[in-house]
């Protein structure tokens, strides 16, 4: 398998990168950091809903909207990212996701422990020491393969990531960038400055890829070759652009149920499960769903069926929901962790 330790790269570098591996269904580990900070947004949110696009405009902090899950965050050079892409029948792709998180998630623990840093893993994707996250990872399918990406926390900016989110007042940011603080930790934070600074980039993604080997076998380093830096090219084109960035916003106007006239209404639920937070817009006609959006930070495989869903739902009737969704699990093979039909009925329930 390719290793590409490629360091520093421009910042939209560090998300096409994985893009293109998984589109071009080349097989490989990239660590790479971004030069210059960003927001990346999940496939599945909303950019106007989660991200302060003025004040990041203002800023010069540019947006991302990538094809995995999850949610908005604040991305900077002091986050180490690890990218591992592989096809779908590779032996190491377990069919329960929940499985191959676990899996996947252990290198990074054990390169936490290594540095003197006790991290555990915790169902469904996450790196934890005691209770506070060091690492945020997520998984999709990409072209023929299974993206799986994630980062070594060493410094994180609780001020900026707290204010590039779109929040209803300051009192909520304040409270925002304290939980972030009480529930997201580092390198620096966990080892004090000096001993952390012992551990730099280089080294850190020398110890990840040994890692990485012990579980998927021996990686060959690689530079980056003509196919690989077309099919970034070719991303670059479609995903930087307000065309993808917005594509599931500007539906219609929010709110938590506005009458619109005599017989149709829309309604806005908002549901945090396990797996994740779920928002629903939902165009209610004559007592029928009409038109459902549905946006949030879970996961969901494959990542179109986020659209097979909505478009499912459109007409049925609220007493129809429930076995809809049973029989769409069923028969699209679709996975959600973390997320349950129960869940889904939390917001599209009458």
């Amino acid at each position: 398998m390719k290793l590409y330790n490629l360091g520093k790269v421009p910042w939209e570098e560090s998300q096409l990168i994985y893009h293109a591996l998984g589109y071009i269904g080349q097989e490989a580990i990239s660590l790479v950091s971004p030069a210059s900070p960003y927001v990346c947004i999940g496939c599945n949110q909303d950019a106007e809903q989660e991200v302060d696009l003025e004040y990041c405009e203002k800023n010069n902090i540019p947006v991302f909207r990538r094809e995995v899950g999850g949610g908005a965050v604040y991305l900077d050079g002091n986050q180490l990212f690890y990218q591992l892409i592989l096809r779908m029948d590779n032996p190491a792709v377990t069919k329960n996701k929940g499985l191959f998180y676990k899996k996947m998630l252990q290198p990074v623990i054990n390169v936490y422990r290594h540095i003197g840093i006790e991290a555990e893993y915790k169902p469904i994707n996450d790196v934890i020491v005691e209770t506070r996250k060091i690492s945020g990872t997520g998984a999709a399918e990409i072209g023929d393969c299974i993206v799986f990406v994630g980062n070594l926390i060493v410094d994180f900016d609780y001020k900026t990531m707290s204010r590039v989110l779109r929040v209803p007042d300051e009192k909520f940011r304040d409270k925002v960038h304290k939980t972030l603080r009480d529930n997201l930790s580092t390198i620096k934070r966990e080892l004090g400055e000096e001993k952390a600074s012992l551990w730099d980039e280089p080294t850190l993604n020398s110890l990840m890829a040994r890692e990485f080997e012990k579980t998927l076998g021996p990686l060959s380093a690689s530079d980056r070759d003509k196919e690989l830096e077309q099919k970034i090219d070719e991303l670059r084109a479609r995903m930087m652009n307000d065309a993808w960035l917005f594509q599931r916003g500007k539906k219609w106007t929010k709110g938590r149920d506005i009458k619109i006239r005599q017989g149709t209404n829309l309604r806005h639920k908002v549901h945090k499960a396990q797996g994740g937070l779920i928002r629903a817009d939902i165009e209610v006609v004559e007592g029928r769903l009409g038109r459902v959006s549905l946006s949030g930070d879970f996961f969901c495989y494959p990542a179109e069926a986020i659209d097979w869903l909505e478009s499912g739902l459109n007409g049925i009737g609220f007493d129809e929901v429930e076995t809809f969704l049973d029989t769409f699990y069923k028969e699209k093979g679709v996975e959600t962790p973390g997320i349950t039909i129960e869940d889904w009925l939390k917001v599209l329930a009458d």
